[in-house]
This record gives C-alpha cells, sequence and structure tokens, in this order.
C-alpha cells in the first residue's frame, strides 16, 4: 500500500513539473540595450587632419565619439546613412562677437546652419566683464552651441581708466586691468583680445598691452588682436602684433587679416611673408579671415577716432562745435582719400535704427537722397547726422579678391566669419558672413575655384582652430573625443547669402551633431540645446 502511493506521489510529481511553468505569468526577455546613441555609417570621412578622407562609420555614445571603422548599423538606437556625404569635424569659428545676441537667440542658427558648432567670441577688444558670471547665465539657460571667450582689453580698459583714455594708465589702473584680465582667465578664458583700431584701444601704448598680454600667457593664454590699422600702414600694425607676442612670450593670434585698402591691393604679398617668416623663426603665429572682399563694423570706423575720447557726449559737443565739425569732415574725407577712396559708396549701411529705409543703401545714395545734392562734403555730413542719431552698422566693401584668395591658400590662415548670432527676422541687411561664410568656403574656394583642397577646408576650420585656441577635446574625429560632427554634402553646399539679401542659410549641410546630440537634423534645427562652455584647460 505505502509503495502504491508512493508511486501516485511521483506521478503527481511528474505531472506538476510538466504543467505548472505553463501556468506561470509569461515574463518576456528584454531586449539589450543599444550599445550606442547614434552610428553614422557610409560617408566619406574628413577627419580634420588634412589627410584625404577615407571610407568608415562613426558611432557615438554619450557624446563622444565611441567608435571609427566598420561598425554594425543595428548596435545603435539610430542610424544616420551619410552614402555620397562628407563627414567631418563640427567646423570652429575663432572670431565672433557672440554678447547679446545669444542670449536672445541660444539656438545660434545662423551658425549651426552653416555648420559650426563651436566659436570663440570676446574678440576686438570686447567681451563680457565678469566673464564667469556671463558663462554662467549662458549654461543655466542653455545654448546649441559650443562658446570659449577671450577676455577683452578695450573692456578692461574702460572699467578701469573711468572714461579718461587719451593718456597711459596710472600704475593702479594697469593693476586693475591685470586683476580683470586674471579672474578672466581663472574664469575659463582662452587669452587676451584688443582692439586697437577703436577707443579706448586706440590710445594704448605697447608696452601696456605686453603687461597684460603677460598675465594671459601665464596661463597659457593667447593674444588675439584688431590691429591698429589693417590698410596704408599694415605692416607696422603686424610689427606691433609679433612685439607683444615676443615680449609677452604669448602666441599670437591677427583677427580679420587682410588688406582693407583701395591703395594698397597686393600687400597680401607682404604680410603673408612677414607671418611666414616669424613662424619660420620659431614664433607662433596664426591668423584669421572671412571669405568675402567686405568688411562689417560700426559707422565710427569712417570717423578719426580722437573724436570718441571722453564719451558719448564729448562726441556730441564736438561734432556739434561749427569749427571741430569742420576739422573733423575734412579729417574723415582724407581718410577715405588714402584708402583710395574718392567718396563714401564704399560704405553701406547694415543697421540704422533711426531711419530703417536707409539699410541697405551706401552712403552717397542716402546723401544724395536726403540732402538733394551730390559731393564727398555732404556725404561726410550725412555720417556726421547718422552718428549723432545714434550711428549705424555698416559693410564696407574695401579690399580685394586677390588677396582674399592668397591669404586665404596660407597654411596658418583660419576660416571665421566675425559675426554675431542674427536675427533672420528683423529689418537689418547685415553682412552675408554670418550666414554663409563656412559654405562659401567650401562651395566657392574649395569646389569652384580650387584655391585648396576639401581637406584643407576643412582643417583651417576644425583642427588648426582647436589647436590655436587650446581645444584638444574638439577639431577631429577620433575616438574619445567630443561628438561634434557636421555632415554635408561637397557637390552642392552653397553659400545663399548675398550682400542684397544675406539672411539666407546655406545649402547642403544636412546634419549637424553638438556633444553628441543631432542639432541640424535633415537641414532644419530641432531647437536642442546641447552646447557646452569651452572654458580654457586649467
Amino acid at each position: 500500500m505505502r509503495h502504491s502511493l508512493n508511486i501516485r506521489h511521483a506521478s503527481y510529481v511528474a505531472i506538476l513539473l510538466l504543467v505548472l511553468p505553463a501556468l506561470a505569468p509569461k515574463h518576456h526577455a528584454q531586449p539589450a540595450a543599444p550599445e550606442f546613441d547614434l552610428i553614422i555609417t557610409g560617408g566619406r570621412i574628413v577627419d580634420g587632419t588634412g589627410n584625404p578622407w577615407f571610407v568608415a562609420d562613426i558611432a557615438v555614445k554619450d557624446g563622444r565619439i565611441a567608435g571609427l571603422g566598420h561598425i554594425a548599423a543595428d548596435r545603435a538606437a539610430r542610424t544616420i546613412d551619410a552614402g555620397g556625404l562628407i563627414i567631418a569635424p563640427g567646423f570652429i569659428d575663432v572670431h565672433t562677437h557672440i554678447e547679446s545676441g545669444i542670449e536672445a537667440r541660444p539656438t545660434a542658427d545662423n551658425f549651426l546652419r552653416m555648420g559650426v558648432t563651436s566659436v570663440i567670441t570676446g574678440n576686438c577688444g570686447g567681451s563680457a566683464l565678469p566673464l564667469g558670471e556671463w558663462f554662467s547665465k549662458l549654461e543655466t539657460g542653455g545654448v546649441s552651441i559650443n562658446i570659449g571667450s577671450l577676455i577683452g582689453h578695450n573692456t578692461v580698459r574702460r572699467a578701469a581708466m573711468k572714461g579718461d583714455f587719451d593718456r597711459p594708465p596710472a600704475p593702479d589702473e594697469l593693476q586693475r586691468m591685470r586683476e580683470l584680465i586674471d579672474g578672466a582667465m581663472r574664469d575659463g578664458a582662452v587669452g587676451l583680445s584688443t582692439g586697437l583700431e577703436y577707443v579706448p584701444g586706440a590710445y594704448a601704448k605697447t608696452d601696456e598691452i605686453v603687461e597684460l598680454a603677460k598675465v594671459a600667457a601665464g596661463y597659457g593664454g593667447r593674444y588675439a588682436t584688431h590691429m591698429r590699422n589693417e590698410d596704408e600702414t599694415v605692416e607696422q600694425s603686424i610689427k606691433e602684433s609679433l612685439q607683444v607676442g615676443a615680449a609677452a612670450k604669448c602666441p599670437v593670434e591677427i583677427s580679420h587679416f587682410k588688406i582693407s585698402s583701395k591703395m594698397r591691393w597686393g600687400a597680401s604679398s607682404i604680410t603673408t611673408s612677414m607671418i611666414e617668416a616669424a613662424r619660420a623663426s620659431g614664433q607662433q603665429v596664426t591668423v584669421d579671415q572671412y571669405l568675402y572682399t567686405a568688411g562689417s563694423t560700426g559707422i565710427g570706423i569712417l570717423f578719426p577716432s580722437w573724436i570718441f575720447e571722453g564719451g558719448p557726449a564729448k562726441t556730441k559737443e564736438r561734432l556739434q562745435t561749427a569749427a571741430t565739425r569742420a576739422r573733423i569732415k575734412r579729417e574723415m574725407i582724407e581718410k577715405a582719400g588714402r584708402g583710395g577712396f574718392k567718396d563714401f559708396s564704399f560704405a553701406y549701411v547694415a543697421s540704422y535704427k533711426a531711419n530703417p529705409a536707409f539699410n541697405g543703401k551706401n552712403i552717397s545714395e542716402i546723401s544724395l537722397s536726403v540732402r538733394k545734392k551730390a559731393g564727398v562734403e555732404e556725404e561726410a555730413e550725412q555720417a556726421i547726422e547718422m552718428l549723432l542719431a545714434g550711428g549705424a552698422q555698416l559693410v564696407l566693401h574695401k579690399m580685394s579678391d586677390e588677396d582674399v584668395a592668397r591669404i586665404f591658400r596660407a597654411p596658418f590662415t583660419m576660416v571665421a566669419s566675425d559675426s554675431g548670432v542674427l536675427d533672420p527676422n528683423d529689418s537689418s541687411i547685415p553682412h552675408p558672413r554670418g550666414f554663409g561664410n563656412n559654405a562659401r568656403a567650401l562651395g566657392v574656394y574649395v569646389r569652384e575655384k580650387k584655391m585648396v583642397s576639401l581637406e584643407e577646408a576643412v582643417r583651417k576650420m576644425t583642427s588648426l582652430p582647436a589647436q590655436t585656441f587650446g581645444l584638444w577635446e574638439r577639431g577631429l574625429l577620433r575616438p574619445g573625443l567630443a561628438a561634434d560632427i557636421v555632415i554635408f554634402n561637397d557637390k552642392t553646399i552653397f553659400d545663399r547669402a548675398s550682400y542684397q539679401q544675406p539672411k539666407q542659410y546655406a545649402d547642403g549641410i544636412d546634419y549637424v551633431l553638438v556633444n553628441g546630440q543631432v542639432v541640424i537634423d535633415k537641414g532644419q534645427h530641432n531647437g536642442t540645446k546641447p552646447g557646452r562652455i569651452l572654458r580654457r584647460s586649467k
């Protein structure tokens, strides 16, 4: 009997072992998480070194390049097919003026839509101050591009000298400037910038600049300069820039390198040779340029700099005093003449708040329309009235194609826009460089004019800027580096922005990644803000 029960018990156990798994709740196996966030497949990689392109896939994970080679597409959450396209490091624009504009338009569409993922601002002597507070504000609000900054000499000189500029600084004022620069470098500034064509920097002697550049050099920073003169005495300005760098033991970066005088067209053969000679002697010097024959700055550039000493009230007083006004007008005409211009038709209005109808017209056209009388003296009077009414931003046609091309071919030249974050919907007619500069380099100077190779142009926009400003995690496509990436069509990339219609985004840029996140997706900005502050490496 006991034996029979044991058999029966064994049968029940066997049945339960067969039935229970079927009755148990079903737990489906979860698919494994993707190994990578994104894989870019099939494109030609131009890696930023200047080496010839090659075909490979790129894997992105947690904001960085996680792999390079043959990578199966199913290992990522998303795949971008870059067949027929170029994959390059995100472009780095080393000469911008984004202060105030980036706060209003943190998505920085005009930069990203031409492939720019990182910018250096604080150029030409003007920067945010205190820099650390500005950085914190941007980090709190979020931005779509990476941002590094110089500390501006004009900014600190103004803060230390309180409006009385036409003199050397007193010892305590010079010390105050040192302290302000030191604080900015501690906050992460990448160097010191000067704007020696503008007040108050125009009054600074070379020895003052050397003393301040030494502070930046002590932190491994650079000296970036808008030189005193870019036209008739450009050679002397280059010599001073090199002198500052040598005395301060600081690398030198010369901003918007150009020949801005009709009388000196062709002199780029001299100026580029000066940089070559300095580099051959062991001095670290680079330059940047925008690829247009026009520049852009405030209307004050048409005037002798001495009229701005003492601030706006003093300037207004001088302009409204008959004898002084006559002198100013005479010096304005002489200044234009030294540049090879008989009138002010080279100066077009980009933005004039007092009368937006002037936007897009040159000073000669505006003067004739308003004053009903032709002549350079009338044009100078018109410019004076516009300055008194609040000033204007100008586009200045003063350069030659030959000089722009020669400077671009130099191996130490970077591509930079000298632009801010622009509003595509306001009434201004700005310089087209803010919407098309990088695309122009690739579409016009590489594809059409064949000035340099595609790989060399990309180097000028990626690894050379990164090397110059110590952005060691960017500028190359290498595993472990930040995944700032631009994907474009080298056969169709084109700068649609023109002087007449500058607010047009470039064609041919399909995707842009910033710190591993897609920001430009199939040609459109998706609103994401993965940008970071690029503080100088400690």
